[in-house]
């Protein structure tokens, strides 16, 4: 877990890529080891403590936090909104020990709205999926798995290092299904894997760098969105769906697909408006699912600021 900085931008980087990750390998490392020597159920008396470790030493994750749930809970926050906040994020990053190792068999996953997406991979054709910093994201991919879907993921590299690392010591084929964004050939290989049929999946609440942004209503009040990723989708001409997979206590995990935008056939003096239409629709489904699940959203930052 780390915990990010405000969002100022040094270099022409956000700052949630300024922030260095805080732990060490070795404590991942260690923690991936007692998460899949003494099981599930034992391990997770282990997350108690890192939350609450947590919610104590990361004034700046807390902050945050606070004036997130404020917003979505429309009520004066407590320590104990704040301690479960922490601890669902805990929770969703422990349970990717398992899912990565594949022990599905552990979790009461539901699925919501997979037959359009299912019926699209049954044809052969590639897909898109907008995901943001909520839930998680490994459950997602269990629904491709079990389905003999081809999927992979397009992603930032930079603040997790020290847990993809950790994770490769676990299933070493879950990292190189990871395509690294901010690179010069990052469109082409995304391109190839739409092109084979793949489904690709981007966390696109964030951007790596100097972006083009719309400022639109989120919670209340207006949050800056990159278009960065809607603009690729644009560009290269296939099905967006929305994409969530919710933690809901316990070992329970809801998956919500949603239709977003069908880029095929869109005329370049389109690309503008239909681009801004679905950016609508992405941050209108993000705060439906956060009013619905409030403790899942994961950008320990102040998202409504402003950035230069």
């Amino acid at each position: 877990m780390s915990e990010p900085a405000p969002p100022q931008q040094i270099d022409g980087k956000p700052a949630w890529m300024q922030h260095k990750e805080r732990g060490s390998f070795f404590l991942l490392k260690l923690m991936s080891r007692i998460s899949l020597l003494f099981g599930r159920r034992l391990s997770r008396f282990v997350v108690y403590g890192i939350a609450l470790y947590f919610l104590l030493a990361a004034p700046t994750a807390r902050k945050a936090s606070r004036s997130y749930l404020e917003r979505v809970l429309q009520r004066p926050i407590t320590w104990s909104d704040l301690y479960r906040h922490i601890l669902t994020f805990a929770s969703t990053i422990h349970d990717r020990f398992y899912l990565l190792n594949r022990q599905t068999e552990l979790f009461d996953i539901q699925v919501f709205g997979a037959e359009p997406i299912d019926q699209t991979q049954g044809t052969g054709q590639g897909l898109l999926l907008f995901g943001a910093h909520m839930g998680s994201f490994e459950v997602l991919l269990t629904h491709g798995r079990s389905h003999h879907h081809n999927s992979c993921i397009a992603m930032y590299p930079e603040n997790a290092r020290q847990l993809n690392r950790a994770l490769a010591a676990i299933n070493p084929q879950a990292i190189t299904r990871i395509i690294a964004l901010g690179q010069m050939d990052s469109m082409l290989t995304i391109h190839h894997k739409l092109e084979t049929g793949a489904m690709v999946g981007v966390l696109a609440d964030r951007a790596a760098g100097l972006d083009q942004y719309l400022s639109l209503p989120f919670l209340g009040a207006p949050a800056r969105f990159p278009t960065g990723p809607f603009r690729m989708a644009a560009m290269l001409g296939y099905p967006v769906y929305f994409m969530t997979g919710l933690y809901g206590g316990g070992n329970r995990y809801e998956v919500h697909f949603e239709p977003l935008a069908d880029f095929s056939g869109i005329h370049r003096n389109q690309r503008d408006q239909v681009v801004r239409e679905t950016l609508e629709k992405y941050v209108a489904a993000l705060e439906r699912h956060c009013k619905a699940s409030p403790y899942n959203w994961f950008n320990f930052f102040d998202f409504w600021e402003s950035t230069p």
